[in-house]
C-alpha cells in the first residue's frame, strides 16, 4: 500500500495561507490535514469554518479534518458542508462512538477515530471494523513541534494486528513529530498516512521536504 502525506495547515503561515495551500497543491502531498481545536479538549484554539472554507476554495487535495473538540457531533454536518473529505473524532470525546461514526459516513465523509498517546488501542476493538482510518497520536494533541513519543511504534503495530481480520484495508495515520528520520520505521510498524507539520513548513524548500517524505521507503 502506497503511503500518503498530509501536511498540517496548523504549521502553515496564516498570513500567506493561499500561497501555502497552492504550494501543497503543486507538491506530492496527498491530503491537507486540518486541525480544529476548541481550547477545551486541548489547551489551544486553532481555527473554524471561515478558515476551512478559505482553504477549500483553493485546495485541490482532499481535506483531512481532525476534530480535537468536545462534543464533535454538534459540528459534523458543518464540517462536511465546509468541504471535509475525512473527519476524525477522538475516542476520548465520544461517549456514543458508533453513532458518531455512522453520522460521519451518512454525511458522505470517511470516518476516522483518533487515540491519544495514553489511550489503550484495545479500546478500539469494537469499532475498528466500521472505520476507514485510525489516527494514532504520537504527541499529546494541542500544539505543533512536540517531541515524538517512542511508544507510538508499538501502538501502530497493535492497531494493524487488531484490524487484520475484520478491516485489513484500514488506513493508519500518525500525527506528531513525523519527519524523515522516523517515517521509514513508522511505515514498517504499519502506518500508511503521515501528518507532517513542522518538518514541512520549517524547511527551506517545503516542496522538497514533502517529496522526501513521499518517496521514503
Amino acid at each position: 500500500m502506497n503511503h500518503l502525506i498530509a501536511p498540517s495547515i496548523l504549521a502553515a503561515d496564516f498570513a500567506n495561507l493561499q500561497r501555502d495551500v497552492e504550494m501543497m497543491n503543486n507538491s506530492q502531498a496527498d491530503w491537507m490535514h486540518i486541525d480544529i481545536m476548541d481550547g477545551m479538549f486541548v489547551p489551544n484554539i486553532s481555527f473554524g469554518f471561515p478558515v476551512m472554507k478559505a482553504v477549500k476554495k483553493y485546495a485541490t487535495k482532499p481535506l483531512d479534518v481532525h476534530l480535537m473538540i468536545v462534543d464533535p457531533d454538534r459540528y459534523l454536518k458543518a464540517f462536511a458542508d465546509a468541504g471535509a473529505y475525512s473527519i476524525t473524532v477522538h475516542y476520548e470525546t465520544c461517549p456514543h462512538l458508533h453513532r458518531t461514526v455512522q453520522a460521519i459516513k451518512e454525511l458522505g465523509c470517511k470516518a476516522s477515530v483518533a487515540i491519544n498517546p495514553h489511550t489503550n488501542t484495545l479500546l478500539l476493538k469494537d469499532i475498528i471494523a466500521d472505520l476507514d482510518m485510525v489516527l494514532v497520536m504520537s504527541v499529546n494533541p494541542g500544539f505543533g513541534a512536540q517531541k515524538f513519543i517512542e511508544h507510538t511504534y508499538t501502538k501502530i503495530t497493535e492497531v494493524k494486528e487488531m484490524s487484520a481480520l475484520t478491516n485489513p484495508h484500514l488506513n493508519v495515520e500518525v500525527d506528531g513529530g513525523v519527519d524523515i528520520s522516523n517515517i521509514s520505521r513508522l511505515m514498517a510498524a504499519g502506518a500508511n498516512v503521515f501528518v507532517a507539520g513542522n518538518s514541512v513548513f520549517s524547511a527551506a524548500n517545503q516542496t522538497e521536504a514533502i517529496a522526501q517524505l513521499k518517496n521514503a521507503k
